[in-house]
């Protein structure tokens, strides 16, 4: 069975362009990813098919309302596990990301405006998820992030499997410095040991400029 992805969002115009493009594209081809975007006012019921409200007790903006989130979910993600894409939640990673690769069916819920209404985050959620400590127009971005980082994992959808052993964040380190043709540019050269033949050589250098590249730009993952 392949990985089901749903996605309940206000706009399902957002993913068109992306789920049809490189990877993503070629993953739901081969049948090994089935990605939808769910247009939540389906599940609305009144004739402006409102989605949001104004919250109660005053402030900005306006907050998604419950009934329509409540019932898109139930009606498409029985056993599913259901993810908030939310400024709130848990950092996003790698690790997670190898987790939800893991699970047979996603909901994601891609909120707007203010927020939805919190009786979702306590009642129908099993996880909130955060790309970052910054704000989006909406959860559609991040949802769409969290997509291709879940499905680059799935088996099957990268050509070489041995690239993910190696990539950032896999080995709790970054990745080591990549170079390809020509052998020099503008006086510029490749490292010798590139091209040396020698294998032990090129692990102990590819090992030593990663935990430099680490030590640089993200001491924090050396802790």
């Amino acid at each position: 069975m392949p990985l089901t992805i749903d996605i309940v969002t206000l706009f399902p115009g957002f993913f068109k362009s992306p789920l049809e493009e490189s990877l993503l594209e070629k993953a739901r081809a081969k049948g090994l990813v089935r990605i939808r975007a769910r247009d939540l006012r389906d599940w609305t019921r009144d004739r402006r098919k409102t989605a949001d409200d104004k919250p109660f007790g005053g402030g900005a903006g306006m907050v998604m309302k419950p009934e329509p989130i409540f019932e898109c979910v139930e009606a498409i993600g029985k056993n599913a596990w259901v993810v908030l894409l939310d400024p709130q939640g848990e950092p996003m990673s790698q690790a997670l990301a190898a987790k939800l690769a893991k699970k047979k069916h996603l909901v994601l819920i891609a909120g707007h405006y203010e927020g939805v209404d919190q009786r979702v985050k306590d009642h129908l959620i099993d996880q909130e998820i955060s790309v970052g400590d910054f704000i989006t127009m909406g959860g559609e971005a991040p949802a769409l992030c969290l997509i291709e980082a879940v499905t680059r994992l799935v088996p099957g959808v990268l050509g070489n499997e041995e690239s993910i052993q190696r990539e950032s964040f896999q080995t709790g380190m970054l990745e080591h410095p990549h170079y390809t043709r020509p052998r020099e540019f503008r006086g510029w050269k490749v490292p010798e040991v590139l091209v040396s033949g020698h294998h032990k050589a090129l692990d102990a250098w590819r090992k030593k400029t990663a935990e430099q590249a680490t030590r640089k730009k993200r001491p924090d993952l050396l802790k």
